[in-house]
C-alpha cells in the first residue's frame, strides 16, 4: 500500500505491521544525471521489492534531502545535518509505528546517509516502539564499482528513466571524473568534499554501465530487498532479556 496514493480508511483497513521508507538525497551526479538519482532509485527498489513480497508492505513517502554537504559545491544540491536528517528518519517511523507499522526498513539510495542511518535505526530499535533497519541498494549486490555517477547509477538510471540521462554528456562526464572516492594516504581519506577530487562530480566511468547492467542491477537489489522484508516480518523484535 503506497500512503501517497491511500486514503486513510484504506489504511485503517491495513493488515500488515511492515513498512518500507525510501530515503535518498537530492545532489549533484555529474552533467549526465539529475539530482535526484539517490531518491529515484531508492523508490524504486522499495516499489520492487513490496511488489514482489509475498504479503502486505506499506510503502511510506521518501525522505529526498539527505546528508550530503560534501556535494555542496555543485549548485543544486541540497542537505540537512546528520542531527536534522536522524531526526527526521526517527519521527518518520515513529509517525508509521503510531499507527501500527512497527517493522520498517529504510530503503537508503545515498552513500552519505549510511552512517546515520544506522545509527538512527539502533536508537529506534532501543528505545522506541519500533523495529528499524536500513538497506542500501548498493551495498547488497555483487559489485566493486559503484563510484559516484558513475558505472553503476548510470545503469540503473538508463533502465528506469532513460530520459533522465543526459546521453549527449557522458563523455565528458567520463573525462572530468575521478578515477576513485577521495585522495588515500594510509588508509586515510584526506578529501572530504567531491570537488576536492572529481572535477564534475562523477567518481567511475558512466558509459560502463547500459541498461542491460542495469536491469540485473535492479534484480539483484529488489530480491535482496525482498530476502529482507521476509527475515524483518519473521524476526522476534522484543527486547533480549539482560543478562546476569
Amino acid at each position: 500500500m503506497d500512503l501517497t496514493a491511500a486514503t486513510w480508511t484504506d489504511v485503517a483497513d491495513c493488515e500488515t505491521d511492515l513498512a518500507v521508507l525510501p530515503v535518498g538525497s537530492t545532489e549533484q551526479h555529474g552533467p549526465h544525471a539529475p539530482l535526484g538519482t539517490d531518491v529515484l532509485t531508492a523508490e524504486a527498489i522499495a516499489d520492487a521489492g513490496v511488489e514482489r513480497f509475498d504479503g502486505e508492505v506499506v510503502r511510506a513517502p521518501a525522505i529526498s534531502i539527505g546528508v550530503a554537504e560534501e556535494h555542496r559545491h555543485f549548485p543544486g544540491t541540497m542537505w540537512v545535518s546528520p542531527d536534522t536528517f536522524r531526526s527526521v528518519v526517527r519521527e518518520s517511523v515513529e509517525s508509521l509505528s503510531y499507527h501500527g507499522f512497527d517493522r520498517v526498513v529504510l530503503v537508503n539510495g545515498h552513500g552519505g546517509n549510511v552512517g546515520a542511518l544506522r545509527e538512527v535505526a539502533g536508537t529506534i530499535s532501543r528505545h522506541d516502539e519500533a523495529y528499524a533497519v536500513p538497506f542500501t541498494w548498493f551495498d547488497a549486490i555483487d559489485a566493486d564499482d559503484m563510484g559516484h555517477g558513475g558505472p553503476l547509477e548510470t545503469a540503473l538510471l538508463r533502465h528506469l528513466r532513460p530520459d533522465l540521462v543526459r546521453e549527449d554528456r557522458i563523455d565528458a562526464a567520463r573525462e572530468g571524473g575521478a578515477p576513485g572516492w577521495g585522495e588515500w594516504v594510509s588508509y586515510t581519506n584526506l578529501a572530504y568534499d567531491s570537488a576536492a577530487f572529481s572535477e564534475n562530480g562523477v567518481v567511475g566511468d558512466p558509459a560502463a554501465g547500459d541498461a542491460d547492467r542495469g536491469h540485473e542491477l535492479f534484480d539483484e537489489a529488489a530480491a535482496a530487498l525482498v530476502a529482507l522484508l521476509e527475515a524483518v516480518a519473521a524476526r522476534d523484535i522484543s527486547e533480549p532479556a539482560r543478562r546476569g
